[in-house]
C-alpha cells in the first residue's frame, strides 16, 4: 500500500486467516496494521496486489465504540440489523441475543454516556454480533480501558471467539493480549509494514486468566517481544 503522498505502508504481505482461527498482528506504532485492517475490510483498496475476504458480513469493532449518544443501548445494538433491513421485531431478538453473550443484561435503557468504558466496549461488540458474522476485525479495541476492564473483555472475547467461531483478525500493542486471545500472533516490522515473525499459539481453549501466571506463556511473551524489538531496526 502506497499512499498519494508517497508513503509506504505496507510491502509483501501475505496471510490467511481460516474460519475457527483467531490471528492478531503485532508491531511498532505507525507499522500500517490498521491500513492492514482497513484493507481487509474493503474500506481501503491496496495500491497493488489481491485481497480474498469474505466480506458479505463483516464484524468491525474500533478502537472507538462508536456508540450513538442519542440511542440506548439496546438501540444502539440493534443499528447494523436496522441498516440491513431487518424486521423491527426479529431485530430486538438478535440484539436480546447479543446483548447477553456480552453481559451487558440490565443496561439495555441505559445510554452510552451513563455507561462505563468497559460496558461501552461490550455494546460495540453486541452491534457487530448482532448479523452473526463468519470474519470479525478488531481495532485496536481494548487500548483505551484500565488493565483489569481489559482483562475481563479478553476473556469475554475469548469466550465469544469459541461460542462463535468466527475468523478473527486483532490488532493490538498489547503482546500478553495477543497471546491470550490468538491460535496465531504475527509480527509485523517498522514502516514499511511486513511480517517478520510468526508464532502459534497452541495452549488450549477455554484460557483461564491464571495462564498469564504459566512460565510457557511468560517465554512466549518474551519470544515475541524480542522479535517486536528486532522489528523496530
Amino acid at each position: 500500500m502506497v499512499f498519494p503522498d508517497g508513503t509506504e505502508a505496507l510491502r509483501d504481505v501475505s496471510f490467511g486467516v481460516d474460519k475457527g482461527e483467531f490471528v492478531t498482528i503485532v508491531g511498532p506504532s505507525g507499522c500500517g496494521k490498521s491500513t492492514l485492517l482497513k484493507i481487509a475490510s474493503g474500506l481501503l483498496e491496496p495500491t497493488s496486489g489481491q485481497v480474498h475476504a469474505d466480506r458479505d458480513q463483516i464484524g468491525y469493532v474500533f478502537q472507538d465504540p462508536t456508540l450513538l449518544d442519542w440511542r440506548t443501548a439496546r438501540g444502539n445494538v440493534e443499528l447494523l440489523a436496522e441498516l440491513h433491513g431487518v424486521e423491527a421485531g426479529e431485530r430486538r431478538r438478535l440484539a436480546a441475543e447479543a446483548i447477553e453473550l456480552v453481559g451487558l443484561n440490565g443496561f439495555e435503557d441505559h445510554y452510552p454516556k451513563s455507561l462505563s468504558g468497559g460496558m461501552r466496549m461490550r455494546c460495540s461488540l453486541a452491534r457487530s454480533l448482532t448479523l452473526k458474522p463468519p470474519v470479525f476485525l478488531f481495532d485496536e479495541p481494548f487500548g483505551a480501558v484500565d488493565e483489569i476492564t481489559r482483562e475481563h473483555l479478553n476473556e469475554e472475547t475469548q469466550r465469544l471467539f469459541r461460542t462463535e467461531g468466527f475468523a478473527g483478525l486483532f490488532i493490538t500493542h498489547s503482546i500478553s493480549e495477543a497471546v491470550f486471545l490468538s491460535t496465531r500472533v504475527l509480527v509485523m516490522s517498522a514502516r514499511p509494514g511486513q511480517i517478520v515473525a510468526e508464532f502459534d499459539i497452541d495452549f488450549e481453549y477455554p484460557r483461564l486468566p491464571e495462564l498469564r501466571f504459566d512460565p510457557l506463556f511468560a517465554e512466549l511473551c518474551g519470544q515475541v517481544s524480542q522479535n517486536l524489538r528486532g522489528s523496530h531496526a
